[in-house]
């Protein structure tokens, strides 16, 4: 008798978990054993690059995301894609899958006591209709540089309009200084477009998993979790370059990856850090309101000045 009865609250407690909503696949809260990225792009580059065309660098970043069989987020801007050529670049990322959001039509530093919320507001809008016109149209919104607001009114005030527009913020949880290796990447080539890049390479993709680390960390005291990370890329010639090797190197280093859309899912980023100035990564944003991390924290959080001799020291 005492044998079933046991046996009958094993079974309760098996058939409890299962119906356990955070335990179920589409819950919002990740319950991942082991670190999740996800890869965002912001910008939308159009020009071509030393040695590549924009049809040719452009289809080698997709065909990367298609062998790894991942769906990703481009972060437009707009004022590059009226013409054939940024039409191009929103339609080709459209076909092939990739949800397409917003990154304003300028690409305006809104801490700057330049750009109004009036301005700003504008800003989100004027690339809002061309987006929108795309079947994979997200509407989730990427501050440029991160910026998230100098002051408690502008800060507050695009947070309301965002959400009267349907609008969530399109949070980064790993940053990094992928565009500065890009610009050094660009040099080299302009100066021989048959220069071995393979250093650059290897920075590259230490340097991206440096920062994945980092902010894995920083998150895991936070939450005492593994959240579904999103890392900020930009479409540029250094992820045309090396995507598929980065991608394969989070999974060599025991990492999972998924898709961009689902790793928003996750419950971390509902959160709204009350720092002024707003911005940095979320992850970066919700260590300085905690006020536990002022020792480590450094701001900008990511930057040039943070890899420029390291990058010299190695010929780069």
């Amino acid at each position: 008798m005492k044998k079933q009865v046991i046996i009958g609250v094993l079974l309760l407690l098996v058939a409890c978990k299962a119906t356990n909503p955070s335990h179920t696949a589409g819950s919002d809260i990740s319950s991942a054993q082991k670190p999740t990225i996800s890869f965002t792009f912001d910008d939308g580059n159009t020009a071509d690059m030393p040695g590549y065309t924009l049809e040719v660098w452009n289809a080698l970043l997709l065909k990367s995301l298609q062998k790894h069989n991942l769906k990703a987020i481009l972060f437009s801007s707009g004022a590059n894609k009226t013409d054939q050529k940024g039409k191009y670049v929103l339609q080709s990322w459209n076909d092939a899958g990739h949800r397409i959001a917003n990154h304003t039509f300028t690409h305006p530093n809104f801490n700057s006591n330049k750009t109004t919320l009036e301005n700003f507001e504008w800003e989100l809008m004027m690339n809002d209709s061309i987006i929108k016109t795309y079947s994979n149209y997200l509407p989730l919104f990427r501050f440029p540089y991160l910026k998230e607001g100098n002051t408690t009114e502008k800060v507050n005030g695009f947070r309301l309009f965002m959400k009267e527009k349907g609008y969530r913020n399109g949070y980064v949880t790993i940053d990094a200084s992928d565009w500065y290796v890009d610009s050094r990447l660009r040099e080299r080539l302009k100066q021989n477009t048959q220069a071995n890049v393979e250093a650059f390479k290897t920075f590259y993709l230490e340097h991206l998993y440096d920062r994945a680390q980092y902010y894995e960390s920083l998150s895991y005291q936070l939450t005492n979790r593994h959240i579904n990370h999103t890392i900020l890329l930009h479409h540029n010639l250094a992820a045309a370059l090396f995507l598929d090797d980065l991608i394969q190197y989070f999974k060599d280093k025991g990492w999972d990856v998924m898709d961009a859309e689902k790793a928003y899912a996750d419950a971390i980023y509902q959160k709204q850090p009350t720092n002024i100035p707003a911005g940095e990564s979320l992850i970066w944003a919700l260590a300085k309101e905690s006020g536990k991390f002022e020792s480590t924290l450094r701001y900008p959080a990511e930057d040039s000045e943070y890899e420029k001799d390291k990058m010299d020291k190695l010929g780069l």
